[in-house]
């Protein structure tokens, strides 16, 4: 069998969807999960690749609206985060509002629901570009953060790792004064705080002084190697593709889509709004993903 060489990039935020006068239409839930349904059950063991859409239920914002434009201003640089220590006073300052939002999310019913296709033996693996860990605490066992994950830390000096909670509370303690600020919360534990960082003092590495920085891709950073050929053998072997909550605007979550269809794997969407995939799928669905999702599930 010949070798497949993946194609790699960094995790890019310059993509954008084409303008349309036509907005899509947009699904009643009962609809798309018969015709969510019925795809299922011709292609009954699939990839699940999910985004952002997944988790605003559970009150984490996500980056872009329905059309793939940002909703916000664009989130951390990974090179800036590493060369600018003004950015990194930035990134951690607003970390101490926005982090606890993220730390205490719960799973929606979204997310019991891919839990369910787990146990029904229709998800062969969840491939999630959320960092929120909400998959597993739903209890989807075979999960691929392709992205990372949030709570935890790593020195990029060393290696040393730790639980974001600590690096949090010692950044809590180097800055009371940060205390009195409260701000609207935005994606990936940010919060849209602006103001004066300058006396923001950094928690260290405790080993070598190094920097920290959450176990999770940036962007301009690239996915791990290992992580992605994982997860495309798997779904190499899988029935077909389906994609929640995700415009695929950055080309982590495209790639699949890409492969799917290079390797003849039918592939589902379900998101509200347009995806960058709209011209590769087999199926498009722009409805509301919990009640969809439930909605299928009572037909499998």
């Amino acid at each position: 069998m010949p070798v497949t060489t993946h194609r790699s990039r960094p995790f890019s935020s310059s993509q954008r969807l084409p303008e349309t006068d036509q907005p899509p239409v947009l699904h009643e839930p009962v609809e798309a999960g018969a015709l969510l349904a019925e795809f299922i059950h011709r292609h009954p063991r699939l990839l699940i690749l999910t985004g952002a859409g997944v988790s605003t239920d559970s009150g984490i914002p996500d980056y872009r609206d329905g059309d793939g434009a940002w909703k916000r201003r664009q989130p951390v640089q990974h090179k800036a985060f590493m060369e600018d220590f003004h950015t990194r006073q930035r990134y951690w300052g607003r970390s101490l509002i926005g982090w606890p939002v993220m730390r205490n999310a719960a799973p929606n019913p979204s997310h019991q629901y891919i839990s369910d296709l787990e146990l029904l033996n229709h998800s062969s693996l969840v491939v999630t570009q959320n960092v929120d860990r909400l998959h597993q605490k739903a209890g989807t066992r075979a999960v691929t953060d392709l992205h990372g994950r949030a709570d935890e830390v790593v020195c990029m000096s060393c290696g040393y790792r730790c639980p974001r909670d600590q690096v949090h509370d010692r950044c809590t303690d180097l800055n009371p004064g940060f205390r009195k600020y409260t701000a609207e919360r935005a994606p990936d534990g940010d919060a849209d705080l602006e103001v004066d960082f300058s006396d923001f003092q950094l928690a260290d590495c405790p080993r070598c002084e190094g920097i920290l920085k959450p176990d999770v891709v940036f962007f301009g950073d690239f996915v791990p190697k290992d992580r992605v050929f994982s997860a495309l053998d798997v779904l190499r072997a899988s029935d077909g593709l389906l994609v929640i909550g995700s415009s695929l605007m950055v080309y982590s979550g495209f790639r699949f889509c890409r492969y799917a269809r290079e390797w003849g794997k039918p592939m589902a969407t379900l998101n509200l709004g347009r995806t960058r995939a709209e011209e590769l799928v087999d199926l498009k669905l722009n409805a509301r993903i919990g009640e969809t999702l439930e909605a299928a599930l009572k037909q499998l």
